[in-house]
């Protein structure tokens, strides 16, 4: 059944929402009885409080975790045991699949059919690693006569994660998912702006079979609570996803506690490459539009950076205002919109600057301003800014909204050498029908995924992380799993 606008708004108003911390398979209060609210960048209303853990439920949810893996329920678990509650934490994914969408929306302003492709994607993660855990196998190396030397996985213990607002579901099922396949358990510190739809999956992964106390998500500040996980001296491992800024501070925090390896997938400026013989203009105008404005810009690896080749600029840019020109603003819940609000007063004021940087340093062609959308006072319209050169402000710093720059080059070699004129190094796309140009410029960009005649694609099965000050290690497919498990040599002399 197809939801209308009015359905949505009935559903959003019927949800029983609930923003205690969840420790031990139960809710629970901060002890410090603290709280944060929980705006909706639609509305400005609050939607409800969320307990603003401290550090007194941090080592709570570290040491149940630790408990948990000791016991061994579930990191000594059977693997067909796994992949069962795996496959049925995702079926009940999709059994709430509409309430999920909700949350996010209602949370950080995402366009409903957006959030429900979130959803999908995180039971598909949760599919992938729960059939894929018992299908992975441990290695016998070559050795003397009678030694046998075998190499195996283990999972590390207790694993911390801190993740941002911009895919609130997804971007915990990314964390959750291969670590929990690898037999870990897991400390998860959703964002202060999006807390709800991390601590309702937690619910339903208990629910789904789970054991008690292996997830567990503490909400707060970043500067309490995902500090607090950074440094603790009983976390194994850190999945972080975030800023390049906040991502720094957790090699700190790590190399000032116990040394815990820390995977970090920042900040991105994608470059979005088209040359003259790009093989499909239409198709690519839309990717271009979808690979800025989807989220709102709100999405780390956004293709921000639009490189031109001259002999294409000019349609490709005729083509791109008359496609930015059908994108419907409104209410997220409304499934006929395609732009939300941004996610908070911050985030809109932080773009806004940006918006008189890009004015005082190249040409504006189109949008450029802000919008009220009924109640919404958080839209910015869809800016698109020419005559970008890459010592610009708005061609190096990453915005995080709805803000395209183009920059023109001529020959191959300094398109490429624009791509990777960044500090980040996240993805990169770029459309043309010479293979040998495909494979030339995927040797040659500095990018963890480069996408051809497409946008920044992604799968469960392919590793996603950045380069440079993008990050470090990756999530998704096998190395997703096997960042979260610890590689043990055994020698046994017969």
């Amino acid at each position: 059944m197809t939801l209308t606008y009015a359905d949505w708004q009935q559903r959003a108003a019927d949800l029983s929402l609930n923003g205690s911390a969840y420790i031990d398979s139960r809710r629970v209060a901060s002890r410090q009885g603290e709280w944060l609210e929980s705006i909706n960048p639609m509305t400005g209303e609050t939607l409800t409080t969320i307990a603003a853990c401290g550090i007194e439920e941090i080592d709570n949810a570290v040491a149940v975790a630790r408990r948990t893996f000791d016991t061994g329920a579930w990191s000594r678990a059977e693997p067909t045991t796994r992949r069962q509650t795996l496959q049925a934490i995702a079926a009940a994914i999709r059994d709430n699949a509409e309430e999920l969408a909700l949350l996010d929306s209602l949370e950080v302003g995402k366009c409903i059919h957006e959030a429900l492709d979130d959803v999908e994607e995180s039971a598909l993660l949760f599919d992938w690693f729960g059939e894929v855990q018992d299908k992975c196998y441990d290695q016998l190396a070559p050795s003397p006569s009678h030694v046998q030397a075998t190499v195996v996985h283990e999972p590390l213990g207790v694993v911390g994660a801190v993740v941002p607002w911009n895919f609130p579901l997804h971007n915990a099922s990314v964390k959750l998912a291969p670590a929990l396949a690898a037999g870990n358990s897991v400390v998860l510190k959703p964002a202060e702006e999006s807390s709800l739809s991390a601590l309702r999956l937690a619910e339903l992964a208990t629910q789904a079979g789970l054991p008690h106390g292996v997830l567990n998500v503490v909400p707060g500040y970043g500067h309490i609570a995902g500090e607090a996980l950074g440094r603790h001296h009983d976390v194994d491992a850190l999945g972080f996803t975030g800023s390049t800024e906040i991502g720094k501070r957790f090699l700190i925090y790590s190399g000032e506690s116990n040394m815990k390896p820390v995977w970090l997938e920042c900040g991105g400026k994608s470059p979005h490459l088209i040359f003259d013989d790009c093989p499909d203009l239409d198709t690519a105008v839309d990717n271009a539009v979808a690979g800025i404005f989807t989220n709102a810009g709100q999405v780390c690896s956004a293709h921000s950076r639009l490189l031109l080749q001259e002999g294409i600029a000019d349609r490709f840019l005729d083509a791109l205002q008359a496609r930015i020109s059908t994108l419907v603003a409104g209410d997220p819940l409304d499934p006929a919109t395609m732009l939300g609000p941004l996610v908070s007063q911050a985030q809109f004021d932080k773009v806004c600057e940006y918006l008189a940087i890009g004015k005082r340093e190249a040409t504006l062609l189109c949008g450029g301003d802000t919008r009220q959308i009924a109640d919404g006072r958080l839209f910015v319209s869809p800016t698109v800014f020419t005559e970008v050169a890459s010592h610009h402000r708005i061609f190096q710093e990453e915005i995080f909204g709805p803000v395209l720059t183009v920059t023109r080059f001529d020959e191959e070699s300094e398109g490429v050498t624009l791509a990777n004129e960044s500090q980040y190094g996240l993805a990169a796309s770029l459309w043309t029908s010479d293979l040998g140009r495909a494979h030339r410029l995927c040797d040659a960009i500095q990018a963890g995924t480069v996408t051809v005649n497409g946008v920044d694609a992604v799968s469960p099965q392919t590793p996603f992380g950045g380069m440079k000050q993008s990050g470090i290690g990756r999530d998704y497919a096998l190395t997703g799993m096997h960042k979260y498990m610890a590689l043990k040599t055994r020698w046994i002399h017969y």
